[in-house]
């Protein structure tokens, strides 16, 4: 029987703001439980394990983050583009520690193609247009700007270059001129390759 009161939709975001405040990996069903103060068994008409809470916190934050990706590209292209839509990313891992990394959890294959993680591939390619490049090159980019956005973004979260000059501010922008240079001057393949 379902608690008044509860939707799986409501236990999501709670669960995301858990995740927030006490890192992604320590969401469970009990522990969100014990936030409404119910027992574990009320929320079982809602979630299934600790695992499709995890999931749908996921599925959320790539959904909040093409949102938020959407948005930053609108009217923008090439470096404009590339600055707006990295610092989406750089940013909704400051504000939301948790969230964002449940983005990164491994769905099965079914779960991950209705994701909203198709639409920040999607994204990342329409910005690869302005830079004119065409496969199999744009899938290298995609691949090599996930890994920097991503990178930086974990580096920076685990205190990473908050020990030495220059301010990571700095370091962040210059990153992003120095991609917006290698897409503009994308290098051939080897012959043969």
């Amino acid at each position: 029987m379902a608690y008044a009161g509860l939707t799986t939709e409501r236990l999501t975001m709670a669960g995301a703001e858990l995740a927030d405040e006490v890192g992604f990996d320590q969401v469970t069903v009990s522990e969100l439980a014990r936030r409404f103060d119910v027992k574990v068994a009320s929320l079982y008409s809602h979630l299934k394990n600790s695992q499709d809470l995890k999931t749908r916190i996921a599925l959320l934050a790539l959904e909040e983050l093409a949102d938020r990706g959407a948005a930053a590209l609108a009217g923008r292209a090439a470096k404009d583009a590339l600055t707006a839509f990295a610092n989406v990313y750089r940013d909704y891992a400051r504000e939301h520690p948790g969230r964002y990394a449940a983005a990164q959890l491994r769905l099965d294959p079914q779960t991950a193609a209705a994701s909203a993680g198709r639409r920040h591939s999607q994204m990342t390619r329409a910005i690869l247009r302005g830079y004119d490049l065409a496969e199999p090159d744009q899938t290298h980019a995609v691949r090599l700007l996930g890994s920097v956005f991503h990178g930086y973004a974990s580096l920076e979260a685990q205190g990473g270059f908050s020990h030495s000059a220059p301010d990571s501010e700095v370091s962040w922008s210059r990153i992003l001129d120095a991609l917006d240079a290698l897409l503009r001057n994308w290098p051939d393949p080897e012959p043969g390759a």
